[in-house]
């Protein structure tokens, strides 16, 4: 049966656990992500309390960690989502994306109505990719794909 947490004090209880377990063994996220047979991206947002992991994985991660059994099953409930409390963010990585989206959100808004027209992009059929590349002018550049279902507003 499906369960969903109203309360996030659980879940995040449980992130700081699995967390912890993650720097004691030395784990990477792609190695939890591997151990559950789900992307990087989506495995990392369900052991940080923001998605449901499906039974199989779920087992497998909390294997991985050293979890009991009360977070095999914690970690098969739906969240109660939103992973930045208050207004504007204070962690600066967190806050650079609060900055980028102050800047460009406007006209991320006005380019994807006008070519999609009215609606949303899901959060929920959803993908999320993050590659490090090498910056021509030196150093590194991050390329962050979010890639989402385009959702049109009806009319009724």
């Amino acid at each position: 049966m499906v369960h969903a947490q109203f309360d996030p004090a659980a879940r995040q209880a449980l992130a700081a656990k699995a967390v912890e377990a993650k720097i004691r063994k030395n784990l990477s996220w792609e190695q939890i992500a591997d151990a559950s047979g789900l992307s990087v991206a989506f495995t990392t947002a369900a052991v940080l309390g923001q998605h449901a992991l499906p039974a199989e994985p779920a087992e497998a991660v909390a294997e991985l960690l050293g979890l009991d059994e009360e977070a095999v099953l914690l970690l098969q409930t739906i969240p109660t989502r939103g992973s930045i409390p208050g207004s504007v963010p204070t962690d600066p990585t967190i806050y650079r994306f609060y900055e980028m989206l102050q800047v460009y959100g406007t006209t991320l808004k006005a380019l994807v109505h006008e070519q999609f027209g009215d609606g949303i992009i899901s959060a929920i059929n959803f993908k999320l990719d993050v590659k490090k590349v090498a910056d021509p002018e030196g150093g590194e550049r991050a390329v962050i794909t979010l890639d989402g279902k385009y959702l049109p507003t009806k009319p009724f």
